[in-house]
């Protein structure tokens, strides 16, 4: 495979997270990243290596003081990450040594990269699509097993086929209209009329929904599914948050009021991440700050993927408890009957029974949860599919210009006009890969990323 970058300058960063550890690793990558770094390097000639080497040795200053023992990793190019002459330097994990080494190396004719270019050059340069480089920082950033296979399929270029595959097949229905259009008295092309484009375009928008479906279960594996603890003050709700993470996250009082604002926090649950949310009680109340925190609490509602509303079973139902079922009563909702410790004074069906006190019922919950959220198959998921915002969103957007395209079609358009919705199609769904991404988006994306990476 031959790969020709599009850079001249090199660039370099601190690879591993910052702090105090076994070993560091400098990073560096561009066309002279060989050469520089061999006149800092006392050890092998660098520049007469093999690639794909480790080489001991030590990195020395101006002044031929040894700053540091390190192994240097010589890769060239096109086999490295970027798809340039790449090496990487272990060093000692110490923050101050490390620092200096750095300094060291920028003291050549090397800049500090910025936070994601690496990434970046290896986007630019070929040698991956952007689904691949978003899925590296997916990687990172995991949260459960399940967000690591599905990152791990778009490292291995899974996710990115199944765009692919639906360009290919826009591609050519696109191709054929533009024959047809330029070369009308050509015998060997196939007429395409709005009658054959019409079932391809149909097709393709099933796929497209098919896919968007799917997606579902794959974002919020991915992302986390949004869960707001929604009730009156002092039914329970810090300490269902608390009891669910195993510490003390949230204030616990029995005065109520307490939680003045919103409070979240992660947790796992059967390889499911829920980002969980501890809202303001939600009563009338005469305090500004207090009524602050409601107006919150009835937003992050509104936000909410999934509402674990609880109530105090030890009471009857009050006013603001009515409420509360009609204001999420269109939800995807749970209702949770806490203080099972204390004699029942109300019933609901399909109600979760809890103490928060003696944990009990917290499994039932547990189990509900992902059985709400449809995600009790997750051993024998398949991943494959988006769970990006961004690729989902474009994808909504292929799909619309698909639909004007049977709108076109209805209208009896000719087909020249057809294929500026197609062609915008394709596009769109290029933008997902990178095919078509302007310099700046590239860059605002890519700053999102690690330094170092």
């Amino acid at each position: 495979m031959t790969i020709t970058t599009i850079f001249d300058d090199t660039i370099a960063a601190i690879a591993t997270p910052f702090g105090t550890g076994g070993i560091s690793v400098i990073r560096v990558s561009g066309k002279d990243s060989i050469n520089l770094v061999n006149q800092i390097f006392k050890g092998s000639d660098l520049t007469k290596v093999k690639s794909h080497t480790i080489h001991y040795g030590h990195i020395i200053d101006k002044d031929n003081n040894i700053l540091d023992e390190v192994m240097v990793s010589v890769l060239k190019a096109p086999r490295t990450f970027t798809a340039e002459d790449t090496i990487e330097i272990s060093t000692h994990g110490g923050i101050l040594v490390t620092q200096r080494v750095l300094e060291e190396i920028l003291s050549l004719k090397i800049r500090l990269a910025n936070p994601g270019e690496f990434s970046e050059r290896a986007y630019l340069n070929g040698r991956i699509d952007l689904v691949e480089a978003e899925s590296i920082m997916d990687v990172i950033y995991a949260k459960n097993e399940q967000a690591l296979k599905i990152a791990n399929l778009g490292v291995k270029k899974e996710t990115s086929k199944l765009i692919y595959d639906l360009r290919d097949k826009l591609l050519k229905i696109i191709a054929n209209i533009e024959v047809n259009i330029d070369y009308p008295e050509y015998d060997q092309v196939d007429m395409i009329t709005n009658e054959v484009i019409k079932p391809k375009t149909k097709a393709l928008i099933n796929e497209i929904e098919y896919l968007l479906n799917e997606s579902y279960q794959t974002r919020i594996i991915r992302e986390g599914v949004k869960t707001a603890i929604i009730g009156k003050p002092n039914v329970g709700k810090s300490s269902l948050l608390n009891t669910l993470l195993d510490e003390d996250r949230a204030i616990v009082t029995d005065i109520a009021g307490t939680t003045r604002d919103i409070v979240d926090a992660y947790v796992n649950l059967g390889g499911v991440t829920l980002q969980l949310i501890d809202t303001a009680g939600i009563r009338e109340t005469a305090d500004v700050v207090e009524k602050i925190g409601v107006e919150r609490s009835k937003k992050a509602i509104n936000e909410a993927e999934l509402v674990l509303l609880m109530f105090d079973q030890s009471e009857k139902l009050t006013k603001e408890d009515l409420e509360l079922m009609e204001l999420t009563k269109d939800k995807n909702r749970i209702i949770i009957l806490n203080k099972s410790d204390l004699k029942a004074a109300v019933e609901i069906n399909d109600a979760i029974i809890i103490s928060t006190i003696n944990k009990t019922g917290i499994k039932e919950l547990e189990t509900e949860i992902i059985k709400k959220l449809s995600l009790d198959n997750l051993t024998e998921q398949d991943y494959n599919y988006l769970s990006n915002a961004r690729h989902i969103q474009k994808v909504k957007e292929a799909k619309e210009a698909l639909e004007n395209v049977l709108i076109a079609i209805n209208d009896e358009m000719p087909i020249d006009i057809l294929a500026i919705d197609l062609t915008n199609a394709w596009n769109l769904l290029g933008e997902i890969v990178g095919s078509n991404y302007d310099n700046e988006l590239i860059d605002q994306l890519f700053s999102k990323f690690c330094l170092g990476k």
